[in-house]
């Protein structure tokens, strides 16, 4: 799976608190593009009201920590007053980017979502977390997905990043080097950083969607943060089950364009056999922008 559960739980919580049911998605009545109908007639009060609560304990945050283009994006979504209506959001995306989003039960296969990408298409689960999962989800619930990812696909630039993103996957599935690309998308798409003149700022939807790691990716003096670099980038492995120990900063989404809209096979076929970076791990190349006090060195 391209979006592997751990990309999208909350750890507000440490991992012993995590739940032991099921993915629960429904996937039973789904098409081959693993898409379904958005229930949203059927969404409950205390669900939209869930929703409005992690809304706003998330945008009382987003102006000190979230990248300026996140804030404005959101801002002409209109998403405070409950679960959003995928329709009439897509009203609004398909005139600023063309980017749609469309409901699916949870997860889908590396490359039913790469063709999603490609086709600028965007799955985001439909379900929403209970009341017990506030503060921690080990899977994608509609929370996540929409206020993470979506406002940026209101970015044309960043559109384009996830579009090309996409396209970059039958490749990487043709030389077996999905490991390498997805640590692409964990460390930009999911947890990464912008460089900005008020400071860092965030634009990871697993970073915006935790309240935890909100402000631990921007405080905490305990992460390494280097500037990003794509060979560097595709061969550091990465948490699944805590917070990043690095997190990779770029300038702006045009070099984040500029430094993945190339040919990746030169890179896939030199890091291929070689071990991977540790992910706390300073090299003595990196342009390293704040050493963490827990890192480890190579």
């Amino acid at each position: 799976m391209q979006r592997d559960p751990a990309n999208t739980m909350d750890t507000d919580n440490p991992p012993s608190q995590r739940s032991s049911h099921a993915l629960r998605g429904d996937y039973s009545h789904i098409g081959q593009d693993y898409a379904v109908e958005q229930p949203f007639a059927q969404y409950t009060p205390e669900e939209h009201d869930r929703w409005r609560r992690l809304y706003r304990r998330q945008m009382e945050l987003m102006p000190r920590y979230a990248a300026h283009e996140f804030l404005d994006c959101i801002e002409r979504l209109d998403a405070s007053g409950g679960i959003p209506d995928f329709a009439r959001v897509n009203e609004t995306l398909r005139k600023l980017t063309g980017f749609k989003i469309f409901a699916v039960p949870g997860l889908i296969p590396d490359d039913v979502f790469f063709d999603h990408l490609a086709n600028r298409r965007f799955p985001v689960s439909w379900w929403i977390r209970e009341e017990s999962e506030l503060d921690y989800l080990e899977e994608p619930d509609v929370f996540h997905d929409f206020f993470g990812h979506v406002p940026l696909l209101a970015h044309p630039v960043f559109a384009d990043y996830m579009q090309e993103y996409g396209r970059a996957g039958p490749r990487a599935k043709q030389m077996n080097a999905i490991p390498l690309l997805s640590r692409l998308y964990w460390y930009t798409i999911e947890f990464g950083l912008i460089r900005t003149k008020d400071g860092l700022r965030v634009y990871g939807a697993g970073i915006l969607s935790s309240k935890g790691e909100t402000v631990y990716a921007i405080e905490s003096e305990k992460p390494n943060r280097i500037a990003f670099d794509l060979e560097r980038v595709l061969s550091t492995e990465f948490r699944i089950d805590a917070y990043q120990e690095t997190y990779f900063i770029i300038d702006s989404f045009e070099q984040l364009f500029h430094e993945t809209h190339k040919p990746f096979a030169p890179l896939y076929e030199k890091l291929g056999d070689r071990k991977p970076n540790a992910p706390g791990a300073v090299l003595p190349g990196d342009d390293v922008i704040h050493r963490g006090i827990g890192a480890g060195s190579s």
